[in-house]
């Protein structure tokens, strides 16, 4: 019993992303099905902003998957559709920036970050295996510690 409950709900949450797409959106082609999937999928939600379009149940969604199918079956390679959809909805609305000079310090941050961190770790490990400095110590209490180190031998 528990055990079939829990492959339905494997099942419900790996389906959950086709719940989206509606049945009268789907292609009759199945090869250009999975083409507007996949490109679907590298395409934001304008108003979910965290999900694909193939993901979102919004209206600006559905009428992009709609809008995305249309080119495919215009004839429109997969990036010819792409270079439309960022044409009229600017780059935000990829899921992944392309690597160009203006996404050069959304890419560089996290390296630069990381970076920054090794640094001040290694400065940081430096500074605490770092030798012990100052003065040497005067005749008196040179004779004071050898004389505490005899009596803890003894």
């Amino acid at each position: 019993m528990m055990r079939r409950s829990i492959l339905a709900l494997i099942v419900l949450l790996l389906a959950a992303p086709a719940f989206a797409v509606n049945p009268d959106e789907v292609m009759k082609d199945p090869a250009l099905e999975a083409r507007a999937r996949a490109l679907s999928g590298q395409l934001r939600c304008m108003v979910c902003q965290n999900q694909s379009i193939d993901d979102s149940n919004a209206e600006l969604a559905k009428d992009l998957r709609v809008l995305v199918r249309e080119r495919i079956a215009g004839g429109d390679s997969d990036e010819q559709v792409i270079a439309y959809v960022v044409s009229r909805y600017g780059e935000f609305v990829l899921l992944k920036p392309r690597f160009e000079t203006k996404t050069l310090v959304l890419w560089g941050t996290p390296v630069a970050l990381l970076v920054i961190g090794a640094i001040a770790m290694a400065l940081a490990a430096r500074r605490r295996t770092g030798k012990i400095t100052g003065t040497a110590l005067t005749s008196d209490e040179k004779a004071r510690l050898d004389a505490l180190l005899k009596d803890e031998t003894t």
